[in-house]
């Protein structure tokens, strides 16, 4: 249905760009906007601080998006930082340092979603964004061409019916994309999507960890010869408890039939009793688990006055499953085509400003993507995975490149010759 201008709803703060959703996206998206003078309105449906699921652990590629934000990332700080990747499977135990790099640092960071986005919401306000929270947006306000010019939206307990207006509209309001949906745009099915399950556990003894853990084979606790589907992560959270959880991609042939819950219990009763991860009694809280919506799984990122941002537009990383960098990532750019557009007159030249942004998302991230996309195919045949894991593992040298690949992480420029490498198959790939 074409919601338009004359509903019976009050109409309240109106400004250059509403910005749906204050996660990493979001809020990175306010605040640059709002750093470049536009007067920007961030809704969101919850309150401050909220849980999240996924996204305790952040690469060196992340920790560069909070530094260009302000955001004081040292351990004074209350950060937990951490080295680089400790790899596990084969047989082989690596440790791999974060490269470095000048076009990031060599250091990842650990804090839990809790104060997390709390923390970036709070940056956005400062920069004069204004934050409203308890506003629930139900879907986009059209007017007669079918453009978004503001969001309808149920307010606070008595979720009292509002309207807000702005010429230029941001969804950043996660996997479900209500926004995105209203507007016609579904996600694609030939694009790579994943799960992910995690729970927090007390163990002194891993807490403290600097770095974060990968495990590309997961075995039964029922059957020590058995691969469980899927890969595992372990890192500590620098407050005695640790993140544990495992993820699955749908080019496995258990993706959808697995109870992932059930699966990530069976995994740690493998582990040294010990870490404490095999004990229900040293549970802080449930599994939780979310989705993974990768490499542009929902397209186009601008259309009639609507960007995409974050997992909105399916910007995770198949690779790795990182999705709060790309999430920054897309929001900041979103904020530099925005200024340029709005400076503009309403029209065809603010419209062909509108479209850099999905142009520059598949200059920076399409041809990465759209190689993910063959990874993930790759990996989710379990006896290619066996076959890597068991002759990739025992090179260092060979580990250090699939590090720099999977985590996204080269210079652009005077890189050395696998940042070479991996730029030049970025850049020969379409575009996803």
């Amino acid at each position: 249905m074409n919601e338009h201008a004359a509903a019976s709803a009050p109409v309240a703060d109106e400004a250059d760009v509403i910005v749906v959703g204050a996660g990493p996206g979001g809020s990175a998206a306010a605040y640059h906007m709002a750093k470049h003078g536009l007067r920007v309105l961030l809704l969101e449906k919850t309150t401050f601080p909220r849980e999240k699921v996924c996204g305790d652990g952040l690469t060196p590629r992340a920790t560069r998006q909070l530094i260009r934000m302000g955001v004081d990332t040292s351990v004074k700080a209350g950060w937990l930082q951490n080295r680089g990747l400790r790899v596990i499977g084969g047989g082989v135990r690596l440790e791999l340092d974060w490269p470095d790099l000048a076009s990031f640092p060599n250091y990842g960071l650990v804090r839990t979603r809790l104060d997390f986005d709390d923390m970036l919401a709070a940056k956005a306000a400062e920069a004069g964004a204004l934050l409203r929270t308890g506003v629930n947006v139900s879907g986009p306000v059209l007017d007669d061409d079918g453009r978004a010019i503001g969001v309808r939206a149920k307010v606070g307990l008595e979720k009292e019916p509002v309207e807000y207006r702005a010429p230029l509209v941001v969804a950043a309001d996660g996997v479900s994309g209500k926004l995105p949906l209203a507007m016609g745009l579904a996600k694609r099915d030939d694009r790579p999507i994943g799960v992910a399950v995690r729970r927090y556990f007390r163990s002194p003894v891993r807490a403290d960890d600097d770095y974060l853990e990968s495990w590309l084979e997961l075995r039964s606790a029922q059957d020590r010869n058995r691969l469980l589907p899927g890969y595992g992560w372990i890192f500590g959270l620098g407050d005695g408890r640790v993140n544990v959880g495992l993820g699955i991609l749908n080019s496995s042939s258990a993706f959808g039939r697995t109870n992932y819950r059930a699966m990530l219990t069976d995994w740690l009763a493998t582990t040294p009793p010990d870490w404490g991860m095999n004990d229900e009694a040293n549970a802080d809280g449930p599994t939780l688990g979310a989705a993974l919506p990768m490499g542009f799984n929902r397209v186009p990122h601008y259309t009639r006055g609507l960007m995409l941002v974050g997992d909105s537009g399916g910007m995770v990383n198949p690779m790795n499953g990182e999705g709060i960098a790309y999430a920054m990532e897309s929001g900041e750019l979103a904020a530099e085509v925005a200024v340029q557009a709005l400076a503009r007159p309403a029209g065809a030249d603010r419209e062909r400003a509108l479209h850099a942004y999905p142009a520059q998302l598949k200059l920076r991230f399409g041809g990465y993507y759209r190689i993910g996309g063959v990874f993930v195919k790759m990996i989710g045949n379990p006896q290619i995975m066996r076959i890597a894991t068991k002759h990739g593992m025992p090179h260092p040298m060979l580990m250090r490149f699939v590090l720099k690949l999977l985590a996204n992480l080269t210079d652009p420029r005077d890189g050395d010759a696998m940042d070479r490498i991996i730029n030049g198959l970025t850049k020969a790939a379409p575009s996803a």
